[in-house]
């Protein structure tokens, strides 16, 4: 079931790809961008994660925390030195997608299929360039897992939605920027 805004975050508690415990409970009194992500070799996700790392000490210091899911598997993320440099925000393993279903994501043949087809090459292209991975799927990994972000407010209020549309559909780094500044959300 999708998550829907001005309801309270479901919690975690959790252990993350570098052996520290992240507990949502504990970032109640701050904004938090928490991304869920499709496996660690997509050049969709990585120039993403790119993205955001870039931006992370701007965001920290208004405020706002990132939290990373990812479901490939931990030893899998560890052998990438792009996945070990996200540090220090929490990058979480999870490939039995637990977490992936309490925040409502759901897997779509559909629109996987519809990126590959139309933007595959292009974002693999921009991440050969970026340097950020690109390979194929390892045991456990799905072609159908459908990104999704969500902004939280203080206290842990969902403020932002966003279940991703296509594999390069992303919330704007504006709204990201915008809501960890002011807690407000661009249209």
């Amino acid at each position: 079931m999708k998550l829907e805004t001005n309801v309270t975050a479901p919690v975690f508690k959790l252990i993350d790809i570098y052996d520290r415990e992240i507990d949502l409970s504990l970032y109640k009194d701050k904004r938090v961008f928490i991304g869920f992500f499709r496996h660690a070799g997509c050049p969709f996700c990585n120039l993403r994660v790119h993205a955001l790392t870039k931006i992370h000490r701007e965001l920290q210091a208004k405020g706002m925390e990132m939290i990373f899911f990812f479901e490939s598997k931990k030893e899998v993320l560890l052998r990438s030195i792009f996945h070990k440099e996200v540090s220090p925000i929490p990058l979480i393993s999870d490939p039995q997608k637990l977490q992936y279903a309490a925040y409502g994501l759901e897997p779509s043949a559909a629109i996987s299929a519809k990126s590959h087809l139309t933007s595959f090459v292009q974002t693999a292209f921009r991440a050969r360039m970026a340097g950020v991975p690109i390979h194929m799927m390892a045991d456990g990994e799905s072609i159908n897992t459908i990104p999704a972000e969500f902004l939280l407010d203080k206290g842990l209020i969902v403020k932002k939605v966003h279940y991703s549309q296509g594999l390069n559909d992303r919330l704007s780094i504006d709204t990201v920027k915008e809501f960890a500044e002011s807690g407000t959300i661009l249209s």
